[in-house]
């Protein structure tokens, strides 16, 4: 796999990428904002471990600025700062998984295949439909009644999430694992906000809603 590490201190970067190496990986080091988002852009990663403290640009920039141009490489962000909001803000920025300094190798290396088999549970060319909408999770693209549905990075994998369990009502607790691979956490809405700007984008104005709450329960995408 080939591997983006952008982390300024020098001594976790060697440790991750001498880990990483051992696992037969490519792995290149970035040690600032502004180096590893020239990086990221430049080049086609398979992973991008990220920092969050980075001088010049910090982690939660950086995030969204790839994100702008690179919605499928998974992002995993690092940090010594471990509180709900922290770690909120990191995947509201679009990276995929957050790990706390400081960390073991193992753990690392598990988050990493599990961000792997997330990717690869799509198929390549798998299209979903449901009445008129229409996802191409090769082609990144949405259309409903022939009209494209721009999303954001965290609201196409939940959309994802939600037509490939179509008739299915999905639990906060498996979205916050399937979406954003962690454990739900009852003192946050973040699950409710993401719906809510689905919601905004798939269903508004149209007679026909698809997308439903199942109260005490979670959410249904359905015809």
């Amino acid at each position: 796999m080939k591997i983006l590490v952008i982390e300024d201190e020098p001594k976790v970067a060697a440790f991750i990428k001498k880990g990483l190496e051992e696992q037969l990986n490519l792995v290149t080091v970035a040690y600032d904002g502004n180096m590893g988002l020239k990086m990221a852009l430049e080049n086609d990663y398979e992973l991008i471990i990220l920092d969050v403290v980075l001088p010049y640009i910090n982690g939660h920039e950086v995030c969204k600025q790839i994100r702008q141009f690179k919605k499928e490489v998974p992002i995993l962000m690092l940090s010594a700062l471990n509180t709900v909001d922290d770690k909120v803000q990191g995947l509201e920025n679009g990276a995929d998984d957050y790990l706390t300094k400081p960390f073991h190798f193992a753990e690392l290396l598990a988050r990493i295949k599990a961000l792997g088999r997330r990717r690869d549970q799509v198929l390549p060319g798998t299209i979903y439909k449901i009445d008129d909408l229409e996802m191409d999770c090769y082609k990144k693209t949405v259309i409903r009644n022939g009209k494209a549905i721009f999303l954001s990075a965290k609201e196409f994998t939940l959309l994802e999430v939600l037509m490939a369990n179509k008739d299915r009502v999905l639990s906060r607790v498996y979205i916050a694992e399937a979406v954003w691979g962690i454990s739900f956490n009852r003192g946050t809405n973040l699950i409710d906000v993401y719906i809510n700007y689905l919601r905004a984008k798939v269903d508004r104005g149209y007679a026909k809603q698809l997308i439903h709450t199942v109260i005490g329960m979670g959410y249904i995408i359905k015809d």
